[in-house]
């Protein structure tokens, strides 16, 4: 079975927990990973960092990309796939199984989506059914979340090689764009990030208390003038590859919502 990589912050121990019983339950194995906190990230370092996508990243934004960066290196190093996790992720009662299914194809693919987020996605038209009542699908064009992925180390090497040569970006962004990857989503998805339960017509097992400070809240403004027409640049340029990319891909992929089994996640 691919086991779970769970990126948790020392101080949020009852997201910990909440995996811990979570994954425990569907008979999961799991390994954390501390993931990177804002307040050690020195000011000059975040400067270096935040400015390189299409808006000026928050110190948090920073800090989750440099997480899933570790967690891409952890999968290198370990030479094996697994389901990378944030700690607010809610997962299927068919997790498990799917996991099983799918650690098969380590040598077909580099990266599984589990998870939905209440937009659409360009996914393929065809389905293959690898366990009951759940396929699998070509991922072409994601938009948002990182809360649940399956990532082998062939997709590792891609994602560093990327980040070798690229700005760091939101985490879910940077895999978004992403398109070296042999990418694929589990449909109907299985896994939402918990604040996304209400969207589903779910009940949240837990609440959490925010990890965000308000240091992270705050908006960061453009250094100067030339900055700002940077960022809106990188924006339209992104717009436009997302464009070119859908246009691509409009012969065998459809624009649609992944839905949830909403049975597979009630209690």
């Amino acid at each position: 079975m691919i086991s779970a990589l769970v990126i948790n912050l020392d101080h949020s121990s009852e997201r910990l927990e909440f995996q811990r019983q979570q994954l425990g339950h569907l008979r999961i194995p799991m390994q954390r990973l501390t993931a990177v906190n804002s307040s050690d990230i020195r000011s000059d370092r975040y400067e270096q960092l935040a400015n390189g996508w299409e808006r000026k990243m928050r110190p948090a934004e920073v800090a989750c990309f440099l997480s899933h960066k570790a967690a891409w290196q952890y999968v290198l190093d370990t030479g094996k796939p697994w389901l990378i996790l944030e700690d607010d992720a809610l997962l299927s009662h068919k997790t498990a199984d799917i996991l099983v299914a799918l650690f098969s194809r380590i040598s077909e693919v580099d990266y599984i989506n589990l998870e939905t987020r209440h937009r659409c996605k360009w996914i393929s038209k065809k389905a293959e059914v690898f366990i009951a009542g759940y396929e699998l699908r070509r991922l072409y064009q994601d938009r948002t979340g990182a809360a649940a992925y399956i990532l082998f180390p062939s997709g590792a090497q891609k994602l560093l090689n990327r980040a070798q040569h690229s700005a760091p970006a939101l985490a879910d962004a940077f895999l978004c764009r992403s398109y070296e990857l042999n990418a694929w989503q589990v449909y109907p998805a299985a896994a939402i990030q918990l604040d996304q339960c209400i969207n589903y017509g779910l009940r949240p097992p837990v609440s959490f208390v925010s990890t965000i400070t308000p240091q992270d809240n705050l908006k960061p403004r453009a250094n100067n003038v030339y900055s700002s027409v940077r960022f809106k640049c990188r924006r339209l340029a992104a717009q436009i590859r997302m464009g070119w990319r859908q246009l691509s891909v409009l012969g065998c992929a459809q624009r649609m919502m992944v839905p949830i089994m909403k049975s597979d996640f009630e209690e």
